[in-house]
């Protein structure tokens, strides 16, 4: 039987041509919009913290005073407290949402692994107001009853790092912020995680235990190994969630201008400062001061995510060589 070639028409043809430049045109138009947006926000922030900047210079950064009645304003309590609170945050959220990962991955019974999974993904759909109230109202009693008074008995009594367990146990305070983040981080890097583990190759795992690997030499010589790149790639994830956060840290910070040693002390971020503070902002410096807050906030995302894309691609090239 002798083959047809269908020829396309020159209508069909002109008209694909179209589509093509359409869709084309519609995803550049959008891929421009995203930064048109993204260049106004940055323009919207270096505005707003002329003034801030202007009065205070470079001794913005690095001023504890906050003090909106003799416009005398400082932002170094508020980035002590959100890199502590989103420190604190990784510490607890990255080795518990790796251990969920590799239990989902090679030792949850399958029947349990999808509903399991499911469970940790819904974390990441509470509001993060839920939290907070949470985080106000069940965990810091808790803390302030239980967990704090004895942080302080043991660990406040260690020479060096007695410091960071001294004080009353208030419940509200650094600590507390930095565990209601770590649970918030946990199902973003927990599924993102998984996903990864899932990815290396049957043939890998079955090869290292046919050598005669056990299950953690096959989990740290094969899995993390094959999906590093992926895996930072959830912990950055998570920490630009920690960074960012402003609801749930808000109720439980303690909401303090204050540097202090001690983690159960009260403190502030820079996100818990502009939702705590913006709507009573009057004048001129102090809504600059507010606005330079949010850009300093914007930099210090922009320089972990920059870290982290420069940190992939090196490990991908040490993994071509």
């Amino acid at each position: 039987m002798a083959s047809t070639l269908t020829v396309a028409s020159p209508r069909r043809t002109d008209r694909q041509h179209l589509q093509d430049a359409l869709f084309r045109g519609a995803t550049r138009a959008f891929a421009i919009g995203v930064l048109v947006l993204l260049g106004g926000i940055v323009l919207s922030l270096v505005v707003g913290a002329t003034a801030a900047f202007g009065t205070f210079g470079w001794g913005f950064l690095t001023s504890v005073a906050w003090n909106p009645v003799k416009d005398d304003f400082g932002a170094l309590p508020a980035i002590y407290g959100t890199l502590v609170t989103s420190l604190i945050a990784m510490l607890i959220g990255i080795p518990l949402a790796i251990g969920i990962a590799v239990f989902l991955t090679e030792l949850c019974p399958p029947p349990l692994r999808r509903p399991i999974g499911t469970l940790i993904e819904l974390l990441a759909a509470i509001p993060s107001i839920i939290y907070g109230i949470w985080g106000l109202f069940v965990l810091a009693p808790f803390l302030q009853l239980h967990v704090q008074p004895f942080l302080i008995d043991t660990l406040g009594e260690v020479p060096v790092i007695g410091p960071l367990f001294d004080g009353p146990p208030l419940g509200l305070g650094i600590l507390t912020a930095g565990i209601i983040l770590g649970v918030m981080v946990l199902p973003f890097i927990a599924a993102v995680t998984r996903d990864v583990f899932l990815t290396v190759p049957s043939m890998l795992r079955e090869s290292a235990y046919g050598v005669g690997a056990t299950t953690s030499e096959v989990i740290s010589r094969i899995v993390l190994p094959y999906t590093r790149a992926g895996v930072i790639g959830a912990i950055m994830l998570g920490l630009g969630r920690a960074l960012g956060e402003t609801m749930a840290v808000t109720f439980v910070i303690g909401n303090a201008h204050h540097i202090r040693v001690s983690l159960l002390a009260p403190g502030t971020t820079i996100s818990a400062t502009l939702a705590n503070e913006f709507s009573e902002a009057v004048g001129r410096l102090y809504p600059s001061s507010l606005f330079a807050l949010g850009a300093i906030l914007f930099v210090i995302t922009f320089v972990v995510l920059a870290a982290a894309k420069l940190l992939l691609l090196r490990l991908e090239k040490q993994g071509t060589r």
